[in-house]
């Protein structure tokens, strides 16, 4: 799974709501076809790579796939039953951070049919609405 290999502090602060939308990301830049998403949310390393196994398996490892977000947001938890109070828990996993409007994965060297299946089926995967976008040639 994908994590950073080294953070600038270990744990960091939830923050409130995610509003407004992408400002960078939101063009096609490796390949043809793409994954954008539609909402935002918190997105788990364990959905990005879940994810892109369905894809890599539905394109019989045919074709390139491009990541283009990254967790790098450390989130806590603390252990089951534990009481109130005593501190932060220690980091449980790694999100990425995704607003309206952002490029979560592309494809290239495939089919525009075989590529736009093989999004739907990731797209099961992710906790956002996305939408498949094909670059205009």
């Amino acid at each position: 799974m994908l994590m950073p290999k080294k953070v600038k502090h270990r744990k960091i602060q939830r923050g409130g709501a995610i509003r407004g939308v992408s400002k960078r990301g939101t063009e096609i830049s490796f390949g043809s076809f793409a994954l954008k998403s539609v909402e935002s949310n918190l997105i788990s390393a364990r959905q990005i790579e879940s994810a892109r196994r369905a894809m890599t398996r539905y394109i019989q490892r045919g074709g390139k796939i491009w990541i283009r977000i990254f967790p790098d947001k450390p989130m806590t938890k603390k252990g089951d039953e534990t009481p109130m109070g005593k501190g932060k828990g220690s980091v449980d996993h790694f999100v990425a951070v995704v607003k309206p409007g952002k490029i979560l994965f592309e494809m290239d060297g495939v089919k525009r049919e075989i590529a736009k299946e093989a999004m739907r089926l990731a797209s099961y995967k992710l906790n956002v609405k996305t939408k498949f976008v094909a670059k205009e040639d």
